[in-house]
């Protein structure tokens, strides 16, 4: 037996080329997620952002690759405030930035009231915790033409309900998918069926608080509000970090309730990028434009969303620190 076999057994050790090799079937296992998330995602987007340098009406529909090269002339044209375009963009932009702050500040504290509420046991818990999931579960066309339903101005339930019933806002009816009060009947949509996400999110985080932290602080003296501050939004806060910046992304994107609230064309006060974008695409077949407003919208996005990440995990840094 040579030395070096000697050395190894004693040791414990094999020599370096007695050791498995690197198995590379996780790689393997991998590559049709990959080769999917570059055929679904990657490629269309690389092809929406050449589709922005170029000028694609429905000229050039059927070989967009004869469009002429434009450059940056989109690019100048929708950031252009004083010209149409771009002050329309840039006031679907605000609009969006004011219901998605909204939206996400009422998902939240809705969602988080209620996980808080749910955590002790009473009876009738369960059943509860079933209703409130239900605009979750509940497939996003069938809730909002629903609700589309409800707020029509002469036979919606909302009208009946409140001025009816209720005898608020005069006898005459509200028209709520029209003018400003479409940005309200948007909200009201939006926050009914994102506020239980954020519940069923946070519900999971508070199972891992050991009750023995709110009993301590009970025999303390604290009361429920200094619980709640100094115990469970704390011992959440990574969770809210994620949730929060979840719950941004779905709304500054949403497509889908405006579109199926108020069709191709919704009203100024409620336009939101989304749907702009859309309408600069598909109704008024410029799609240079609108591949242009799409790629600025993904830069904001992303550098909203690392801005984001790093004051929250410098925060959580410094907190712990």
């Amino acid at each position: 037996m040579s030395t070096k076999s000697r050395v190894s057994r004693v040791s414990g050790t094999r020599p370096k080329s007695a050791r498995p090799r690197r198995s590379h079937v996780p790689y393997l296992l991998l590559l049709p997620a990959l080769l999917l998330e570059l055929l679904i995602h990657l490629v269309p987007m690389a092809m929406g952002i050449l589709m922005s340098f170029r000028g694609l009406t429905q000229f050039f529909i059927r070989d967009w690759s004869r469009a002429p090269w434009t450059g940056w002339a989109n690019y100048e044209l929708v950031l252009d405030v004083n010209r149409p375009v771009g002050e329309a963009l840039l006031r679907s932009f605000l609009t969006t930035c004011l219901f998605t702050l909204l939206s996400v500040g009422l998902c939240w504290l809705l969602g988080t009231a209620a996980a808080v509420f749910m955590q002790e046991s009473f009876r009738g818990r369960g059943l509860l915790r079933a209703l409130f999931l239900v605009p979750y579960a509940l497939p996003v066309y069938a809730a909002v033409i629903t609700w589309a339903f409800m707020f029509q101005r002469d036979n919606g339930l909302v009208n009946h309900v409140l001025h009816d019933q209720l005898g608020l806002g005069g006898s005459g009816h509200t028209f709520w998918l029209l003018g400003d009060n479409s940005f309200w009947a948007l909200l009201t949509v939006s926050v009914w069926k994102g506020w239980p996400f954020a519940f069923l999110i946070v519900t999971a985080a508070l199972q891992n608080i050991p009750g023995e932290l709110y009993e301590a602080a009970a025999l303390d003296g604290a009361g429920i509000w200094q619980q709640i501050s100094r115990i469970t939004l704390p011992s959440v806060g990574a969770v809210n970090q994620v949730l929060v910046l979840v719950l941004f992304l779905w709304t500054f994107n949403d497509f889908n309730t405006p579109f199926v609230l108020f069709g191709k064309a919704a009203p100024e006060a409620a336009d939101l990028i989304s749907l702009h974008i859309y309408q600069s695409s598909f109704v008024t077949w410029n799609f240079g434009t609108g591949s242009a407003m799409s790629v600025l919208l993904l830069l904001f996005l992303l550098l909203a969303t690392a801005g984001y990440l790093l004051v929250t995990t410098r925060g959580r840094r410094n907190g712990h620190g």
